[in-house]
């Protein structure tokens, strides 16, 4: 986890530096050729470069030179070499702030263990000069700026969180790709076999396609060590899954819609009022089900086998707020008479964030933020930014301008200073996914786990542009089944609708999420019932009937995992569950057959 400690370009440490260089100048060149380009010397001074790499490279190609000629000769003075095991204690010191290790055994190499603030400096100058090259580096080699607070497994799937929701490779080196996959998790062995069987040429996303679909196989006859735990219709559904999985490597991944608008949004052309879904899915109750939309191959294909043959509705939230957020949604809602919950959410950057207009830079052209992540970038990334761009006064070059871009993009920065852009707050990440403000903050939850929660979360917005049509439906209430809705987004959808919730049980692992939505329950005066379980085994199919004779049933049953979940690649982190990364999709199946079976019982009763 990189760590921010200490600020390697203070005010103090530029003090040292120069007072540093007056005392004890290079041998070479002479003074005089340096201080007839105070102002360049200056310039590389304040953007971290050693002195002495500075000198050497005004030097060589004269104090005229443009400043990226310089900064580009500065990064090739460092060579290769193996950190001997008295160097472990400093490489430790800078792995831990999130440098990569090969830069910092370099740096220690050409500056000497003992030479901290030299060492400071030449990683910092490293990062700049990749910055201000014309190739940035791919995606994720950006990695070590993660504060995980996830699994390791969890990396790929919030990387799937990105505008387009998969990373791409731009780099032909098979070494980069290995190093790439396992910077998401996997290991060595299984990224060598994806390249052996797939080649070169793939990109990264669908080499670990590839190795998502084989785990996911392998996963399935884990899922059947023990047959005596599940019973014999979940056993059968699993069974089929098993052969639909292994078959699924080889299929196309499903081709998602461009727009991608579903069956039509409030601000978009293209609206669908009519659809056909299968006679035995037609009848309430009601079930809704969400996933990411770019899932490994044949995860659709056994979602909707399993949800009665209903293909997904894909929808990206960034036609109705200003937050991309791909999903697909399997339900057997109406489409007809949907409308926009009030008020309408804010429909860009700018709505959302008026202040930061004033430091929007003009070559800043976004509109839409990508997909909330459960992480935020680095103060030492966001310093990077800012150096790259005080590095040049006027307007920047394209290539800083790119990387600038890329890196403001992937985690979602917006400008609140001049040169200084800044992760999203928890409060303005509720806004955008349509929370009311402070619904995470409060109660001992940290920072850390709001980010956690609302990367996790519904987008109220979109959700309740498809729950809508049920207000008309139940004008006196609703009963609800919530399953691993994290932080209630389908109970604020459904409250912004003013519909009421005369039930709500509510399934979920974490204390701190059920704690979050009991918290919204009470300050919003609810008058119905509220059900919380922590672990979905203990809804066994007699609770269930149970709780249906004691309420009357179920009108809505309601899930989804947005990230954490089977198309994300989580497999440990909800070990309430198990750890089965398919189990929570196939437990809501088996929730959802317990409800309607019962329904038709206590119908002809």
């Amino acid at each position: 986890m990189a760590q921010d400690s200490a600020d390697w370009n203070s005010d103090d440490d530029l003090d040292f530096q120069i007072d540093n260089y007056q005392s004890s100048p290079p041998s070479s060149p002479p003074v005089a050729a340096v201080t007839s380009s105070d102002g360049l010397f200056a310039t590389l001074i304040d953007m971290g470069f050693s002195t002495e790499n500075i000198a050497r490279a005004i030097e060589e190609h004269g104090p005229n030179a443009d400043t990226m000629v310089i900064i580009d000769a500065i990064s090739k003075y460092s060579v290769n070499c193996e950190a001997s095991s008295s160097k472990s204690k400093t490489i430790d010191h800078f792995l831990a702030m999130g440098f990569e290790e090969e830069k910092v055994i370099k740096a220690i190499h050409e500056h000497g263990e003992d030479n901290i603030e030299e060492i400071a400096n030449a990683l910092i100058s490293s990062a700049v000069t990749d910055a201000a090259k014309e190739e940035v580096a791919p995606v994720v080699k950006e990695e070590d700026d993660f504060d995980w607070s996830e699994s390791d497994d969890e990396k790929y799937a919030n990387f799937l969180s990105s505008d387009d929701e998969r990373v791409t490779d731009s780099s032909p080196v098979n070494e980069d790709k290995l190093r790439s996959l396992k910077i998401m998790g996997f290991s060595e062995l299984e990224a060598s076999l994806a390249l052996e069987r797939c080649g070169g040429d793939v990109s990264v996303g669908d080499l670990a396609d590839f190795i998502y679909a084989a785990q996911i196989a392998r996963e399935f006859d884990e899922f059947h060590a023990d047959p005596e735990e599940q019973k014999p219709s979940v056993k059968k559904r699993r069974m089929e899954a098993r052969r639909e999985s292994r078959s699924s490597a080889d299929d196309e991944p499903i081709r998602l819609p461009i727009p991608m608008i579903g069956f039509g949004v409030p601000n978009e052309p293209g609206l669908i009022t009519q659809r056909s879904i299968p006679a035995i899915a037609q009848r309430p109750p009601y079930f809704y089900y969400e996933n990411v939309a770019l899932a490994p191959k044949g995860v659709w294909d056994t979602i909707s086998r399993h949800l009665y043959d209903i293909p997904p509705e894909f929808v990206d939230s960034k036609y109705i707020c200003a937050a991309a957020r791909k999903r697909g949604y399997v339900h057997n809602l109406p489409i007809s008479g949907r409308y926009q919950v009030q008020p309408p959410p804010k429909y860009t950057i700018s709505e959302a964030f008026p202040l930061s207009k004033k430091w929007w830079p003009s070559w800043d052209k976004r509109t839409k933020l990508n997909c909330i992540l459960t992480v935020n970038a680095s103060a030492q990334l966001t310093n990077r930014i800012r150096l790259a761009l005080e590095a040049h006064p006027g307007e920047p070059p394209e290539s800083a301008k790119k990387y600038v871009i890329d890196q403001c993009k992937k985690w979602n920065l917006v400008w609140v200073g001049k040169n200084k852009a800044a992760p999203l707050e928890p409060d303005e990440m509720e806004t955008l996914l349509g929370f009311p403000r402070n619904h995470t903050r409060g109660g001992g939850t940290s920072r850390t786990e709001r980010l956690k929660s609302l990367g996790n979360s519904f987008q109220v917005d979109t959700v309740a542009y498809h729950l809508s049509v049920l207000k008309p439906l139940f004008p006196s209430g609703i009963n609800v089944l919530s399953l691993f809705t994290g932080i209630g987004g389908a109970e604020v959808a459904l409250h912004r609708l003013q519909i009421p919730m005369k039930t709500v049980v509510s399934v979920e692992i974490s204390a701190v999420n059920r704690n979050i939505l009991k918290d919204f329950w009470e300050q919003t005066n609810q008058k119905g019932t509220l059900i919380e379980f922590a672990d979905v085994q203990d809804l066994s199919n007699e609770k269930i009937v149970e709780l249906m004779q004691r309420f009357g049933g179920f009108d809505l049953v309601i899930g989804g995992s947005p990230c954490n979940n089977l198309a994300g690649g989580n497999r440990v982190s909800r070990s309430g569950l198990e750890g089965e990364q398919s189990s929570l999709f196939f437990e809501y199946c088996r929730i959802l057959d317990v409800v309607r079976e019962t329904t038709k019982k206590m119908r002809r009763s």
